[in-house]
């Protein structure tokens, strides 16, 4: 078992506390947030072991698990592998692409691993599609949420937006040719909505809207390619896939059949893929785990969550400039 410490304490911070204190494959050793009254209230109340100095706590543990603000993200990381740590970070990566450009250094210097938390890439419903999407030509995100000001110290596009950033950068095998984006400021002093139209080099478009002051909450994203339609709903775990072939020269009586102009005739179908419930949290935590016993790459690598974070930071300079 890997021996990890936890950074961070808040909400997020108490989940992976009790994950991984579950998990079979980490001994969970401690955690650590300069909060003292607080990290005793939690010590005290779920028998994690609070240990108040950072730097002990890091030379005690194989692994790192940094869900502190995105401000201390690059510093916590960077003691961590300077110290030959194994780190996992929650998303976005750093504050700056700088930072996170000088820890893919570190992690190659200091020969450590690194995942970041871009937990929607595990969660159950993406994982039942992501192989059936094949060069998809338009993409189009809706992520809602009801506000909370948890979060707001950052833009919406770093809160929310980038989990979409991040699962289309996984299925799009192309480079980012240009971005447009708005963005506006209702409650918070950074912006609350923002809507980015993302164009790739191979001709691919994605439409992306994110809020945090939404009425409801929605996680849906829909991929369009050739023949094929799939939609990914994150918050309810439902998939939908909707297929055309060529028509039968006989179709059946039941047989959905489309013709378009030039007399091309598409039958129309349906797959159903089995979505295997699990927690997506639990499942990024443990797959880091086996990159690490088994010296392979983390399913989202440092580099992973740099891209991301680039876009993201491309997405709130377009609105800016505006």
């Amino acid at each position: 078992m890997l021996k990890v410490g936890v950074l961070g304490a808040g909400h997020l911070g108490k989940i992976h506390l009790r994950l991984l204190n579950q998990s079979k494959k980490y001994e969970l050793v401690g955690f650590y947030d300069p909060d003292e009254i607080s990290a005793k209230q939690v010590s005290q109340e779920f028998g994690y072991t609070y240990i108040d100095n950072i730097n002990a706590l890091i030379d005690l543990v194989d692994v790192v698990d940094i869900v502190t603000p995105t401000l201390s993200h690059f510093d916590c990381a960077k003691k961590a592998m300077e110290k030959g740590k194994h780190v996992f970070i929650e998303k976005p990566i750093t504050n700056t692409l700088e930072e996170a450009e000088e820890l893919l250094h570190l992690e190659k210097k200091y020969n450590v691993k690194g995942q970041v938390g871009h937990v929607e890439r595990f969660n159950p419903a993406f994982l039942a599609v992501k192989k059936k999407i094949e060069h998809p030509m338009f993409i189009e995100t809706h992520r809602l949420a009801e506000f909370n000001p948890r979060g707001t110290d950052v833009p919406v596009v770093l809160d929310l937006m980038i989990h979409d950033i991040d699962a289309i950068l996984s299925v799009v095998n192309a480079g980012v040719k240009n971005i447009n984006a708005s963005g506006v400021s209702v409650i918070s002093n950074s912006p609350d909505i923002a809507n980015a139209r993302i164009e790739f080099e191979n001709g691919c478009v994605a439409n992306l809207t994110a809020s945090r002051i939404s009425l409801k909450n929605m996680r849906k994203s829909r991929f369009f390619q050739r023949d094929a339609y799939i939609s990914v709903d994150f918050l309810e775990k439902k998939v939908e896939v909707v297929k055309m072939k060529d028509a039968p020269e006989r179709p059946g009586d039941f047989d959905m059949i489309l013709q378009n102009a030039e007399g091309q005739k598409k039958q129309i179908y349906f797959e159903n893929p089995e979505v295997e419930a699990n927690n997506a949290i639990l499942d990024e935590l443990e797959t880091f785990a086996e990159a690490i016993n088994t010296n392979t790459q983390p399913l989202v690598s440092l580099e992973d969550g740099k891209n991301a974070l680039h876009v993201a930071l491309q997405v709130i300079a377009s609105f800016e400039n505006k």
